[in-house]
């Protein structure tokens, strides 16, 4: 640089080295400039190329349209590609033919619907198979009606199914020896009907961490969290034990809530009390039993709606069997499942929610 420049005429050296800075800072910027339209280019020839890929086709399978199936259902076909492909089947015709007319007239379009008549059909060109099913005898009967003869390619079986955990790997274990490069997964919910209603659904997924990936955007279109729990079966485990938890809690929130009223203590102050103090819980703070404490909550619309204490029942019953199993002790659990079945044996309590056990402690006579 300096060699070149040098037999110019300049009056003193600083004159000199300032040009020089001038033309190093110039070519700089030139370069700058050069490097910048490349980077541009290279994006749009990115963009282009992305744009221009064909999608794959997915198509997905789900099988149970209950009260959570059928809006699950609903929410994941709504946010699916039109290239993509839905199937549903539940033995419920009526519930089938309904979900395929609102999905027919959703004006947010989504994946297209096919009809079946069977869980195989729905399974046989589907890359993902999702089942919402009541009990552990009707996941396995689900499953083995599925893969008898079901051609052999990479599938995804997601289970959101309430079951237990043993259960769960009996059917992992028959995917695994029937579809060799098929993968099965445990994904039960938290959120009940509102929240799969809503889409705020919450899972928790057993499953290897090298299937997050696939997983994952499936169930968030119909939630609004995943909880990676482990390895298969975990995802049941921790929703066994949180229920177990609630249904202890529910109970000793009911017969609290109906003690301090005895004692004269106002609804809303006690339950003020609760939960800013060591008691607080869900069931108090929440969903608590006492009709005017909170609002929205099942207590104030005759314990209509919500979680329905044949589940909780239910729920219940299955974290006991999980914990023989396991070999856990349960000293609550004997006691918890005689007060759910004697509340849900009674008519004025049969099909609420499961907070109604505060009006078979006692708590209120209507």
């Amino acid at each position: 640089f300096l060699l070149f420049f040098w037999p110019l005429p300049f009056s003193s050296l600083p004159e000199l080295l300032l040009t020089l800075l001038n033309l190093t800072l110039r070519i700089w910027l030139a370069i700058r400039k050069m490097r910048s339209s490349s980077l541009r280019t290279l994006r749009v020839v990115q963009r282009r190329g992305f744009a221009t890929t064909p999608r794959r086709l997915d198509s997905y399978g789900f099988i149970g349209l209950g009260q959570m199936g059928y809006q699950m259902a609903k929410n994941l076909q709504s946010k699916l590609s039109p290239k993509d492909e839905i199937r549903i089947f539940d033995i419920n015709k009526d519930a089938v033919s309904n979900l395929a007319k609102e999905m027919g007239q959703s004006q947010t379009g989504g994946a297209r619907v096919a009809v079946v008549d069977s869980a195989r059909e729905a399974s046989t060109e589907s890359d993902t198979v999702i089942t919402v099913l009541p009990e552990p005898s009707h996941v396995k009967s689900v499953y083995k009606s599925i893969l008898t003869d079901l051609p052999s390619r990479p599938r995804i079986f997601i289970d959101c199914s309430t079951i237990d955990p043993s259960s769960s790997r009996e059917v992992a274990a028959s995917v695994a020896a029937a579809q060799p490069s098929g993968i099965f997964v445990d994904a039960p919910m938290s959120g009940g009907v509102v929240g799969a209603t809503a889409g705020t659904l919450t899972f928790m997924l057993g499953c290897d961490e090298s299937h997050l990936a696939r997983i994952e955007p499936v169930l968030l279109r119909m939630g609004r969290r995943v909880l990676h729990c482990g390895p298969q079966g975990t995802g049941l485990s921790a929703k066994l034990a949180n229920n177990y938890l609630l249904a202890i809690n529910n109970i000793a929130t009911a017969e609290a809530m109906n003690l301090g009223i005895k004692w004269g203590l106002d609804p809303k102050v006690l339950a003020g009390v609760i939960n800013v103090s060591t008691g607080k819980c869900w069931p108090s703070e929440v969903n608590n039993p006492v009709k005017g404490v909170v609002e929205g909550s099942p207590a104030g619309r005759d314990y209509k709606g919500g979680f329905g204490i044949g589940l909780m029942k239910k729920d219940l019953g299955l974290a006991v069997v999980a914990a023989k199993e396991a070999g856990a002790r349960l000293k609550l659990a004997d006691r918890a499942t005689e007060v759910y079945a004697s509340a849900e044996a009674e008519e004025r309590c049969k099909g609420r929610d499961f907070s109604v056990v505060y009006r078979y402690l006692g708590g209120e006579k209507s």
